[in-house]
């Protein structure tokens, strides 16, 4: 009899690596019956086909925000205290007070962090959000739509969103398996780990041990390194057109050669579009020395701003906007949904590029796959200012440690080496291609073409046990 597994997406964010790629055909394929619990607004049932068990009630308890953001912050504070070290306080987000309501929240907020800034702090904080959870609607909802469909086993494609703790405690308290799959690269260190699950998909070495070593209460036993299927799509060679097609289908210049702008979130990089018009600068100077080149603008997907319009309007002669084929289906940030045709898109964007330049993206692992270079941004610009987020702070995280090399990527530390590093790269004097495959084995493993069939396959394997 086939085991059914229950592939749960509590927000949009795990469409990409759970619904879009070969995850659910290879699953098939190992004789698995999936069924899709959907927490999202999108309908994997009328868009793809997919069975699906749509979840209807999205009540969370009044005060889980409150506590989730304490939580948060008591473990940052248990990690600066227990590691000695400054960089956890900087992935806090200020408090707002602004109106009573605000100021409330924040104090209430302060208040918690000061009484559970421990280690079985957090644990007790933990379980207090656990018991409030089990008091909503919610919880009741779930538990009723696993006591009918019964799934063997139930896979949470991300680890971090607040609107999957009670459907998940729900199939525990019915002693269904859970595993949780930790989703990006860099979320272990920032406490994002809000789900407690019997068992844990981490993408390598590296963040195995960063979850056992943020997370005394999880055993080694309980984490399994899968790779992620984030980049899978990198692999498929179906998915490439000629260059003649893709430089007609986005009205680009065949004569040129050009470098890829991938734009970042305004959190991450408040002061994104002037990294733009440096680059169109340099590609401004370098034309006039006889080269012919061109910009492919690729905005961050969740990027709703108007703040590079002035950049591209005054460079349009060099500037090629190519928007990634993502739909709004909501207000939040987390319904801004990607679609299939966006991984043809990026695939080529790589393919046809001649490296990327951005600000501390994952996109330096996209145009690897491509086995093109990247130039990372580490200078400040002259707007800033106090109240204006440093972008130098992003290289000091955690996850950033992990490069094994400083030339593991191409670093541009003062603007007026810009036009020189571009230079240098186009003629192949200068990559960071060969360095950053060590830096790719520790992130996201030794075999990122099979990790959808790795994640099945440690899924069998604890089924069995089970």
């Amino acid at each position: 009899m086939k085991k059914k597994v229950f592939v749960f997406f509590p927000d949009g964010v795990g469409l990409r690596n759970f619904a879009f790629t070969d995850f659910k055909n290879i699953g098939k394929n190992m004789g698995f019956d999936i069924t899709y619990w959907n927490n999202t607004i999108f309908s994997l049932k009328d868009n793809l086909g997919f069975n699906e068990v749509k979840i209807e009630d999205h009540s969370a308890h009044p005060l889980l925000p409150i506590y989730s953001r304490a939580r948060k912050r008591a473990e940052l504070n248990v990690s600066r205290d227990k590691f000695k070290d400054s960089v956890y306080p900087t992935y806090k987000f200020p408090f707002s007070y602004k109106g009573l309501k605000n100021i409330f929240k924040s104090l209430y907020t302060k208040w918690l962090i000061g009484l559970y800034s421990s280690e079985n702090g957090v644990v007790k904080l933990r379980a207090k959000i656990n018991k409030l959870e089990r008091s909503t609607s919610k919880y009741k909802y779930c538990r009723a739509q696993l006591e009918t469909h019964k799934p063997d086993l139930v896979f949470c494609t991300t680890q971090r969103a607040t609107q999957s703790i009670s459907a998940l405690l729900a199939a525990q308290d019915l002693g269904i398996p859970t595993v949780a799959f930790v989703y990006s690269w860099d979320n272990v260190p920032k406490a994002m780990q809000v789900v407690e699950t019997d068992y844990y998909f981490v993408w390598s070495d590296l963040m195995k041990s960063e979850v056992l070593q943020y997370y005394p209460f999880v055993k080694e036993n309980q984490v399994f390194i899968t790779g992620t299927p984030q980049f899978e799509p990198h692999y498929n060679t179906s998915l490439k057109q000629s260059r003649e097609v893709f430089f007609s289908d986005y009205n680009l210049d065949i004569d040129k050669k050009y470098i890829c702008y991938s734009g970042d979130d305004e959190t991450t990089s408040p002061l994104d579009q002037y990294y733009l018009e440096d680059l169109a600068n340099a590609v401004r100077s370098l034309n006039e020395k006889g080269e012919n080149l061109g910009i492919i603008y690729r905005k961050c997907p969740v990027d709703f701003t108007t703040r590079y319009d002035a950049v591209i309007e005054a460079n349009k002669d060099i500037i090629a906007v190519i928007d990634p084929i993502w739909k709004q289906v909501g207000s939040q940030w987390n319904q801004i949904l990607p679609t299939p045709e966006d991984f043809k898109l990026l695939y080529n964007v790589c393919e046809h590029s001649e490296f990327v330049t951005n600000v501390c993206s994952s996109t330096v692992f996209d145009f690897l796959a491509h086995k093109k270079p990247c130039i990372y941004y580490n200078y400040e610009q002259p707007q800033l200012k106090k109240g204006i987020r440093d972008i130098g702070q992003n290289y000091k995280y955690v996850h950033f440690r992990s490069m094994p090399s400083q030339k593991a990527a191409v670093f541009c530390t003062d603007k007026n080496d810009l036009e020189y590093l571009v230079k240098q790269i186009l003629d192949g004097q200068l990559s960071n291609v060969e360095e950053c495959k060590d830096w790719y084995k520790i992130v996201a493993g030794t075999n990122p073409t099979k990790a959808s069939e790795t994640i099945w396959r440690i899924i069998k394997m604890l089924l069995t046990a089970n």
